[in-house]
């Protein structure tokens, strides 16, 4: 008898997306952004998914990371995306992104009151903001909580600072879910909610299809192939800047590198 093949992790973009980036699956996206925004409940009776469709991976398609976009019942959007890993420009990377989602909206005499709210979700599975929290919110406020404007929020998830309790909130089995890829764990976190229990099956389908397990494999090949080339050429860059003399901090700070591979490349040139 042929063994059961691992699930697939909900963590890649390439899964999360076809999980939670399907219209047949809006209650499960539902639930899930319920509780991470604090938006109005009537926002939620009518959510539009944004090309539901799993994009194709194919050469052209290597480093693009996979979003799901969202409009809600007054057209405000929101923007899911998984980034793996932290890369130095992330933060100037969301907000570039984010005016985008904005800007798009607006065509040649339009006024500017047609423009919706924009609101960005970012998930990681690295240290990105300082602290402990596993969620932030990130608002136009003053100091002492005055709102300059409602239009554009970001909300970062962290997956590695979860606490291993269960902290009484919707979202930290949210992240458990995604986090997971223990089936023990995710069958018990299934009798949680009907929302829940149907992620879990949704996943598990996902998991059993060789279709869909060949595109996320083949994705996860071009993605390592990606970084693979990536790493390389900030090897050589540091390599340069040891050999033209740079300051060890100087080489941490242009390469996002540690101290100890810069010490590590010094060593072995």
């Amino acid at each position: 008898m042929e063994s059961r093949k691992p699930l697939l992790p909900v963590k890649s973009d390439f899964v999360f997306k076809a999980i939670f980036g399907d219209q047949r699956n809006v209650d499960i996206l539902t639930d899930f952004l319920k509780s991470v925004l604090d938006i109005p409940d009537e926002e939620y009776d009518r959510l539009t998914i944004v090309d539901p469709h799993v994009k194709k991976v194919s050469e052209d398609d290597k480093f693009g990371i996979l979003d799901v976009k969202v409009h809600t019942k007054s057209g405000s959007v929101v923007h899911i995306e998984i980034q793996l890993q932290v890369i130095p420009e992330m933060k100037a990377r969301a907000i570039y992104s984010q005016s985008k989602l904005v800007t798009e909206q607006m065509s040649s005499g339009q006024k500017y009151s047609v423009i919706k709210r924009v609101v960005t979700i970012i998930i990681t599975d690295e240290n990105f903001i300082p602290g402990e929290q596993y969620h932030r919110q990130f608002r136009n406020r003053t100091e002492d909580g005055m709102e300059f404007s409602d239009l554009t929020e970001i909300n970062t998830l962290e997956l590695r600072k979860l606490p291993p309790n269960d902290d009484s909130t919707d979202l930290w089995w949210w992240m458990k879910f995604i986090k997971s890829d223990d089936e023990e764990v995710l069958d018990m976190l299934a009798q949680r909610s009907p929302q829940m229990r149907k992620a879990v099956g949704v996943l598990k389908e996902l998991s059993a299809d060789e279709r869909t397990r060949m595109l996320y494999e083949r994705r996860e090949m071009a993605r390592m192939d990606m970084e693979s080339k990536i790493d390389g050429k900030v090897t050589d860059i540091a390599r340069n800047m040891i050999t033209d003399g740079e300051p060890v901090d100087k080489i941490m700070k242009y390469t996002a590198l540690t101290r100890e591979e810069v010490e590590s490349l010094r060593t072995t040139r």
